[in-house]
C-alpha cells in the first residue's frame, strides 16, 4: 500500500514539474516570455483546489519516500536500485526546502515568486556555489528517480533499446536539460541582473 501511494503521488508531481522544468526551459528567450508562460501556467495550478491537490501529494512524497529509503537503503544491490532510493531521499528533502521558500516568498515577503525568485541566488555569488548543486542535483534526481524506476518496472524493449538503455538515455536527458536550463537562467552563464525588491533573498 505504501508503495502504491508513493507511486500515485509521484506521478501527480512528476506531471507539475514536467511543466515547471517546460516553464524554465523558455528563460532561453528571456526573462519575459518565462513570466508571461508563467503566467498561463498559474490559471491551471495556482487555485485552490490544484494547489491543495499539489501539496497533499508532496507531503505524501515527503513521507513515503523517507520511510522507503529507511526501510530499503541497506538492502539495495546494483546502480539503479540505489540511484532510486538515494535519489529520492534528495528530492524529499529538497520538497521541504522548496516548498519552505516558495511560502516564505509569497505569504512573508510578500513577492512574486517568479523567475526573479528562483534564479537571484543562481545569479549572485558567492552564493551561487550553494545554489548551482542545490538545483542541480535537484533536477539530476528527478531525472534520476524517473530512470530508475523505468529500470525497475520496465519489461519490454522499445524502439530496440532495453530497459536498462533507456533509463541511461533518461539519465543522460536529465544532464542536458540540467545544462541547458542553468544556460537560459542565467543568461547564457551572463547573469540575470536580479530587481531591487528580491535583494532581501541575497543579503543586499
Amino acid at each position: 500500500m505504501m508503495n502504491r501511494i508513493h507511486y500515485i503521488s509521484g506521478v501527480i508531481i512528476t506531471i507539475f514539474i514536467s511543466f515547471h522544468l517546460f516553464n524554465h526551459s523558455y528563460s532561453l528567450f528571456g526573462v519575459e516570455e518565462h513570466i508571461r508562460l508563467m503566467d498561463k501556467f498559474r490559471w491551471v495550478y495556482r487555485n485552490v483546489f490544484a494547489e491543495t491537490l499539489l501539496l497533499i501529494a508532496v507531503f505524501i512524497q515527503i513521507f513515503s519516500g523517507i520511510r522507503l529509503f529507511l526501510r530499503r537503503r541497506k538492502n539495495t544491490t546494483g546502480f539503479f536500485e540505489k540511484l532510486q532510493v538515494w535519489s529520492g531521499l534528495y528530492l524529499a528533502v529538497f520538497f521541504v526546502f522548496h516548498l519552505g521558500a516558495v511560502f516564505t516568498g509569497r505569504f512573508f515577503l510578500d513577492l512574486d515568486t517568479n523567475i526573479y525568485f528562483g534564479v537571484a541566488g543562481l545569479n549572485t555569488f558567492p552564493i551561487n556555489l550553494f545554489f548551482i548543486p542545490y538545483y542541480g542535483l535537484g533536477i539530476l534526481s528527478f531525472f534520476g528517480h524517473i530512470s530508475a524506476i523505468n529500470y525497475v518496472k520496465m519489461k519490454n524493449n522499445v524502439l530496440g533499446l532495453t530497459p536498462r538503455k533507456q533509463s541511461v538515455l533518461i539519465f543522460v536527458l536529465g544532464v542536458v536539460v540540467t545544462l541547458v536550463l542553468f544556460y537560459g537562467l542565467t543568461n547564457g552563464y551572463r547573469g540575470i541582473e536580479i530587481p531591487t525588491e528580491y535583494h532581501i533573498l541575497i543579503g543586499k
